[in-house]
């Protein structure tokens, strides 16, 4: 079983993305909704694979909070965000995530991109 982090700032869509991770057949190690809580949280839980919001609470937003991790950790990280604009993208482009999902997210597209992202 894959223990997978879940940073999302927005208590609804956490929940609900848990209940669809743990549906698949993985373990939410832990919802966190800072960048900073989400550096501290991947050096002490380790996961297998994060899933980031990238407009969280904090300072700190998920492409930061994924550029500090990846310095530390060779986690695969996927983006599960609202923000499809051209600065984002290039942004995000930089960290060399495993994937850049929309919101709202097909359930079947997280659930095979995160199988990807675990192999």
């Amino acid at each position: 079983m894959s223990r997978i982090l879940i940073v999302e700032d927005e208590f609804v869509i956490a929940q609900d993305l848990k209940m669809t991770i743990e549906g698949f057949g993985h373990e939410v190690c832990a919802v966190i909704t800072s960048g900073e809580d989400a550096v501290i949280k991947s050096l002490e839980l380790r996961p297998d694979l994060i899933l980031m919001d990238i407009m969280l609470e904090g300072d700190m937003d998920g492409i930061e909070a994924t550029e500090m991790i990846k310095q530390s950790l060779p986690i695969p990280i996927i983006y599960l965000t609202a923000y499809a604009d051209t600065s984002t993208l290039i942004r995000a482009k930089a960290t060399q995530p495993e994937a850049y999902l929309l919101k709202p997210w097909d359930e079947r597209e997280l659930d095979s991109t995160s199988k990807l992202a675990l192999l």
